[in-house]
């Protein structure tokens, strides 16, 4: 067939659903409607995943995770019990010393606080951490300074609180070299960062979000591990009937970076393996591998994007049936057509392309319009609510392909019908 029959044939396809203009629309929207809802549902589906990943990336890809837990308690006496578990200051000296081919080791100590300026208060979470905390959980400063090894060699009183306290206690004063008091002490604002959720994700990560949200702290404070260390007690205690539990826990994470993430697993092992060795095999901690967060962040993502593309894949499938059935209405409206282009000497080729054309046109202009329809939907739904969105090129391109390869699936078998009648009982067809 040469080009300029194919361009018959099209323009004779144009005019034949031009004719029928009302159903050709209504055809063409189950089309429209099944695109849209594929690049919207991988839109949503793709911004909830990086959402998701980002969360996660922040621990970062290359550290690893130490945190306390509490072990299960065996103990049912009523006399006064002390309880020492979790890691400690050795602990973290110990890993430091036998991975040397570890890029830094970041001891932390977390303690529930509450924090005085003049006449405001609020809760907050005291952590104190090394000059070189930034290098595990970057710190986005945004005036002042971070701390420094004097700081921690000196045990100075000095803190770093996030931009969320600084809304809270100092409204429009500028905190820096202010006289913040925590507890019975008081400190000196050096720095203020920005307000982060990296903190809370952890072990748990989820819980952790929860956790931080419910317990009404307002921010972070950051200040030396040994000022911490001194001005913190590191026993808590509690009471229930005639029991009293007090429990010693020196550090609440260590978190360890190493030099690539082919190294994590293994270091992860190596780590494991020490660990239980110096507490003697008590489940009093546990290793958190954000890089085995991610691989499993990313194969829940792909799972989402199947299950979501799947689901509105059926509308497209619909729409498919739909041009299917009108498709075979047509070629019975258009018998005595047919019968009269195969007396005339068209093919059985000629008659296929012709109801295949009118398919993928109908197809194809309800895939263009479900693409713009799709585009804009997921920028609604970002704009009016917290849901982040993400329209990726793959995904115009996939839901665009299905439509014309639906066109071609559907409209085959009322093309083919169309051909194999009979010319002579096509032509006494009223």
């Amino acid at each position: 067939m040469n080009i300029l029959a194919i361009k018959g044939t099209v323009k004779l396809g144009l005019k034949s659903l031009w004719m029928h203009k009302l159903r050709s629309t209504l055809t063409t929207l189950g089309i429209v409607f099944g695109v849209c809802s594929v690049i919207a549902m991988l839109a949503i589906g793709e911004g909830a995943s990086r959402e998701a990943q980002a969360a996660i990336a922040r621990l970062g890809s290359t550290n690893l995770i130490i945190e306390t837990v509490q072990p299960q308690q065996t103990q049912t006496s009523t006399e006064q019990t002390v309880n020492r578990y979790g890691l400690t200051y050795d602990d973290a000296e110990s890993i430091r010393n036998t991975f040397a081919h570890l890029e830094v080791t970041v001891p932390i100590r977390e303690i529930p606080s509450q924090a005085r300026y003049l006449t405001r208060k609020t809760a907050v979470k005291v952590i104190g951490t090394v000059p070189w905390y930034n290098e595990v959980a970057p710190v986005r400063l945004l005036r002042g300074r971070f701390l420094s090894s004097t700081d921690l060699h000196r045990n100075l009183s000095v803190c770093v609180i996030d931009e969320q306290l600084v809304d809270k206690l100092f409204a429009f004063e500028d905190p820096i070299g202010k006289l913040l008091k925590i507890a019975d002490s008081v400190y000196e604002v050096v720095g203020v960062s920005a307000e982060s959720m990296g903190d809370t994700l952890t072990a748990g990560t989820q819980k952790g979000i929860a956790a931080a949200l419910s317990s009404g702290v307002a921010g972070n404070v950051y200040m030396p591990l040994t000022t911490a260390k001194t001005r913190f007690s590191e026993m808590t205690g509690s009471f229930g009937g005639n029991t009293r539990n007090m429990e010693i826990v020196e550090l609440q994470k260590i978190i360890v970076k190493v030099n690539s993430n082919e190294e994590v697993l293994p270091t992860h092992a190596l780590l494991d393996g020490l660990l239980k060795r110096i507490h003697n095999n008590k489940q009093d901690y546990h290793i958190e591998v954000p890089l085995e967060l991610l691989e499993e962040a990313a194969r829940q993502t792909r799972i989402f994007s199947i299950v979501l593309g799947s689901i509105a894949a059926i509308s497209l499938l619909v729409g498919g049936i739909g041009i299917m059935n009108i498709m075979l209405a047509t070629v019975s409206e258009r018998t005595r057509e047919i019968g009269i282009r195969r007396a005339l000497g068209a093919k059985k080729t000629d008659i296929i392309f012709q109801f295949l054309a009118e398919t993928l046109l109908l197809t194809l202009a309800g895939g263009l319009l479900g693409v713009l329809l799709g585009s804009v939907i997921p920028y609604v739904v970002t704009k009016f609510s917290d849901v982040e969105t993400v329209i990726t090129g793959l995904s115009l391109i996939l839901a665009f392909g299905i439509s014309a390869l639906i066109g071609v699936t559907f409209g085959m078998y009322p093309a083919w019908h169309a051909a194999n009648m009979n010319p002579i009982e096509s032509l006494r067809h009223e």
